[in-house]
């Protein structure tokens, strides 16, 4: 949990306004009235708060919480949230969740039967561009300043613009690209190709590795290691993205990160629970606080809707369960023991619930899971406890992700890594889950199938399955099959031109320069 101050939003979209009505862009407004990113910013206190909304677009819906000044129209503000439908996205489709509700197209995502005019697919990619544009506009109010503190601002702004652009590199695969040098204005944003995206963020990323602070300077902020797990991911798909190799630079900068000093949370669970920003694990969350950042997605929306059935809410934390997500029993089958006796994270619900998913839309069909709650790591209640909304942190990046990482890229040939150190991380892992060493491995073991799989069990839910399951060539066709893929109950091939999403049929009818991806 961490709270910011953030400023409002509208002030930077009111430079954006202003600069596109004007021809003299060097204009300022005589009107005191007329608030500019010129105006706001007199202070680095000011130019903080400023990027504190920045990282709040992640996390929010809009200017008022929960709900009632959205930031995106055209679909249900909590349903708006990025963190929520970037997670659909990445989970729904694949083997790790289900949804029971109704609402739209949502079932689309696990049935892989999704369309270009898909309201939700619009959502992320909206919200993807919406980040990538208030960086844009913070990134120009910061560029040329002096204060050693702006200038970091400055970098953080362009982190938290990359990792827009890793999503959006990672689902729709040519997105249209602006950047600060593009003044604000009436134009068409010009379509870019997935290379030249890689290109960029390498790029970007290695220019502010060295300007971002040191790692854990400040818990939620964008460091230095963060930028090296970026880059780490960028480079771990790189054969996706680009069509080549970039196994052995991955290794590199997963060691960067492994030398930060960062640690294994002796607990498993105690990453996902309401006091996770004390995880010496945690390496960049998105935050949350059931008092001042109050939304019905992310962290809201991963923890009630993961209860339903016989589950008691109160023991997770809140007030209620909205009876939407749960899993596959192809999840479930990757852990020998699911009770959770031996290997600790396997947390599922079982009572009252069926492995079998027979009808997709019961949530009672698949087991449900336990993973995120809203009470403290010793079950106590959550700082600001609230029967909706909640305290946890969702960590997109954390150091067990990094340790098979590694080793993957090492498998995948990586000159740069050690494969008895590779062998090392996995154990590590595994130990923590085990508790002892009964889980470990051989090196004989270590292979690229187990990796895949050991990802599954250590990082379900948590926003990576899809684009494992596409770096390993199993996300669409008939390799790997699990419940409903396909909209078949026993699973389907499906359309290989779906390892991208769509541009969504409303912004090519806006912008005639985009061209839709294949097969769509």
């Amino acid at each position: 949990m961490k709270i910011y101050t953030i400023k409002s939003l509208a002030v930077l979209f009111a430079a954006l306004m202003f600069s596109s009505c004007v021809k003299d862009l060097d204009v300022t407004p005589k009107d005191p009235n007329i608030v500019t990113s010129l105006t706001v910013y007199n202070t680095p206190a000011d130019y903080k708060s400023g990027l504190a909304k920045l990282y709040a677009t992640f996390a929010l819906s809009g200017q008022q919480g929960p709900s009632g000044q959205p930031d995106i129209a055209g679909i249900d503000e909590g349903f708006s949230n990025y963190l929520r439908q970037y997670w659909n996205a990445q989970e729904l489709s694949t083997d790790e969740a289900v949804m029971a509700w109704n609402d739209a197209s949502i079932k689309d995502f696990h049935y892989q039967t999704w369309a270009p005019n898909d309201v939700f697919i619009a959502a992320i990619y909206s919200r993807i561009m919406y980040t990538v544009a208030v960086c844009n506009e913070y990134i120009r109010a910061t560029t040329g300043k002096t204060d050693a503190d702006i200038v970091k601002y400055n970098a953080e702004a362009r982190f938290i613009r990359a990792l827009a652009y890793f999503h959006a590199i990672d689902m729709y695969g040519n997105p249209p690209f602006v950047t600060e040098a593009d003044a604000p204005g009436a134009f068409f944003p010009k379509q870019t190709t997935r290379a030249a995206l890689f290109t960029y963020l390498e790029t970007e990323l290695k220019a502010i590795e060295n300007v971002l602070g040191a790692p854990r300077f400040e818990y939620a902020r964008a460091d230095q290691a963060a930028a090296w797990t970026l880059l780490a991911k960028l480079y771990l798909n790189a054969k996706v993205y680009t069509g080549q190799d970039k196994n052995s630079e991955c290794a590199t900068y997963c060691a960067k990160v492994i030398g930060a000093g960062y640690t294994l949370n002796a607990k498993y669970a105690n990453n996902f629970t309401a006091d996770n920003n004390i995880s010496q694990e945690m390496i960049f969350p998105i935050t949350s606080d059931g008092q001042f950042s109050q939304s019905y997605g992310g962290m809201t929306y991963l923890v009630h809707a993961a209860i339903g059935g016989s589950m008691s809410p109160a023991k997770f934390g809140v007030g209620g369960g909205w009876g939407g997500i749960r899993t596959t029993k192809a999840l479930v089958n990757k852990f020998t023991d699911i009770t959770g006796a031996t290997d600790k994270r396997a947390m599922f619900w079982s009572d009252g619930q069926k492995l079998e998913i027979n009808d997709i839309g019961q949530f009672t069909d698949g087991y449900a899971i336990t993973k995120y709650s809203n009470l403290t790591s010793t079950g106590a209640a959550a700082p600001h406890a609230h029967p909706d909304f909640v305290d946890t942190d969702y960590p997109v990046f954390r150091l067990a992700d990094v340790y098979l990482m590694y080793a993957e890229a090492v498998l995948r040939g990586a000159t740069t890594g050690n494969a008895t150190t590779a062998l090392g991380y996995v154990n590590a892992v595994r130990t923590r889950a085990y508790g002892n060493t009964s889980g470990n491995i051989t090196s004989g073991q270590l292979t690229l199938d187990f990796i895949l799989d050991e990802r599954a069990r250590e990082l379900y839910w948590e926003g990576h399955r899809r684009t494992d399951l596409i770096r390993f060539a199993k996300f669409t066709g008939g390799t790997y099959l699990w419940p409903w893929k396909g909209k078949v109950a026993a699973g389907a091939s499906t359309e290989s031109f779906r390892d991208l999403f769509p541009i969504p049929s409303n912004d090519l009818g806006a912008n005639p320069t985009l061209k839709q991806n294949p097969g769509y």
